[in-house]
């Protein structure tokens, strides 16, 4: 590194100016510049230089890079300093969102509760009241569970007429079974099974949720008897 020290008139007598020249490394020809006080003491910043003088000399328009008195440079912070003051003062505030109450107030407030106001419509769907969404293909959870009485003998599994047929992926007797005494358990509308002939080809989709896994069936007095 290179080094060059100089006396610096901008400052009180006896102050020197120092600046190091790069050799090496990817900032070689840069340099850094330092300050040394009568009593040799060193100063890197501009801030460093102000706090150690004080009010004792002002600094505003002193170049910590150059070491000279810039007169120009404080009529531009003051211009500067000037324009923000007549901005803050002058500009309208064009904030249009709504005020937010950042603390919790203190105060003890009354608040009025309103349930009911003659000029509000309440909206409802019937529909959407009665209606449960439901799970698709919900019956193969019941796969490889069987019953059995209060000995614990699992019960022979009943054999279902030819006409039952079951629809949708992985579909056994079994599955079909349970699906159709859930069915009879739990709905109150006739059990016909799966009406729509689109169901085989897309079940997820043409699947009526409230009829048993199974192809439409009609039950005669052959399968009663």
């Amino acid at each position: 590194m290179e080094r060059k020290r100089m006396d610096c008139p901008a400052l009180p007598p006896g102050w020197k100016k120092e600046e190091v020249i790069r050799k090496s490394g990817l900032s070689a020809g840069k340099s850094d510049v330092y300050y040394y006080s009568p009593t040799g003491k060193k100063f890197r910043s501009k801030p460093q230089l102000s706090r150690y003088l004080g009010n004792t000399f002002d600094l505003g328009c002193f170049d910590f890079r150059t070491g000279k008195m810039m007169p120009s440079k404080l009529q531009k912070n003051k211009q500067r300093r000037n324009d923000t003051l007549s901005l803050s003062k002058g500009k309208p505030d064009l904030n249009t969102s709504l005020p937010i109450r950042q603390t919790a107030s203190i105060f003890k407030q009354p608040v009025t509760k309103v349930v009911n106001h003659p000029s509000n419509k309440v909206k409802s769907d019937p529909q959407r009241a009665t209606e449960q969404p439901r799970q698709l293909f919900w019956e193969k959870r019941l796969k490889g569970l069987r019953s059995s009485d209060v000995t614990e003998e699992v019960l022979r599994t009943m054999e279902l007429p030819k006409g039952l047929q079951g629809v949708g992926p992985d579909s056994t007797d079994e599955t079909l079974l349970s699906a159709i005494a859930s069915a009879l358990h739990t709905s109150n509308s006739p059990i016909t099974g799966q009406t729509c002939t689109a169901v085989e080809k897309n079940p997820a989709v043409w699947l009526n949720t409230s009829q048993p896994l199974c192809k439409a069936f009609i039950v005669t007095d052959e399968d009663i008897r």
